[in-house]
């Protein structure tokens, strides 16, 4: 990844002006963060893939949100089920 793309994500990300995509599964119940992105549109068109690649795990149902937030670690949360 190029140097200088990855400080504007971490900056943007520390101001809580990155973009991600909270993807949420259920069966199993997680939260997935996809991110961070300085453009939406850029999360937009890599996004596809991500929720391909989930998808193939064959997931009850799947639905997303894209958000403007500062995130860091977990990137993945399991949630307890009911």
């Amino acid at each position: 990844m190029n140097p200088l793309l990855q400080v504007l994500r971490g900056l943007a990300n520390g101001l809580g002006l990155a973009w991600w995509a909270k993807v949420e599964t259920k069966g199993p119940n997680v939260i997935y963060w996809f991110g961070p992105f300085v453009r939406r549109r850029h999360l937009e068109a890599k996004l596809p893939a991500f929720l391909a690649d989930l998808r193939s795990e064959a997931p009850a149902s799947l639905s997303h949100d894209l958000l403007r937030v500062r995130r860091g670690e977990p990137l993945t949360e399991e949630l307890n089920p009911g």
